[in-house]
């Protein structure tokens, strides 16, 4: 996830003990142990990811290509997603952001052929919620920071479809298997 350059950057910035304090608090067994028998963590780092990305890109996504076509599934089903996840405190940005998301993780389902991506990309997304750019525009180290948040967007753009090239994964498309349009949708 590049896009997360500039929070990761900023986090190790923020870190007494700098990228290695980072590093060696991501890679602390005993902080690991703690988050597995924390039930939230669970939720929100396996079990939503894993449910969410299997029925709405492994099993929704199937459904809606014979129909619309696969650049069009990849805008309609996050559209939909959000309506199931939808609460009071579900609102504008976090439905933009549900939205987009859904989006990028179809289209890595959709390029990828794989459903390991987007629950990978989830559970990270996840971990780090939405980029804090204002804190990052408060911050003594601004120029850097802000660099990073740039550097990891355009990286992100730029490494979007070489990172989900078929090479990688294999030649399948992920709806190989759907019917085709006329037995689905007439």
């Amino acid at each position: 996830q590049v896009f997360y350059l500039g929070p990761l950057v900023h986090s190790a910035m923020d870190n007494p003990k700098g990228f290695m304090g980072e590093l060696q608090s991501v890679l602390d067994v005993q902080s690991w142990k703690l988050c597995v028998g924390d039930v939230m963590w669970l939720r929100n780092q396996v079990v939503a990811p894993v449910t969410e990305e299997l029925v709405f890109r492994g099993a929704m996504l199937p459904m809606l290509v014979p129909c619309t076509g696969p650049t069009a599934a990849i805008f309609i089903a996050p559209l939909i997603i959000p309506i199931f996840t939808l609460s009071c405190s579900v609102i504008g940005i976090q439905f933009l952001y549900t939205t987009v998301f859904g989006a990028y993780t179809a289209f890595i389902f959709m390029r990828t052929g794989h459903v390991v991506g987007p629950v990978l990309c989830h559970s990270f997304c996840n971990s780090q919620g939405l980029p804090d750019i204002s804190s990052a525009l408060q911050h003594p180290e601004k120029p850097a920071l802000l660099f990073s948040y740039l550097m990891g967007a355009l990286l992100f753009l730029v490494l979007l479809f070489p990172l989900t090239d078929t090479f990688f994964y294999g030649a399948v498309p992920a709806c190989s298997l759907a019917p085709s349009p006329l037995s689905v949708c007439h």
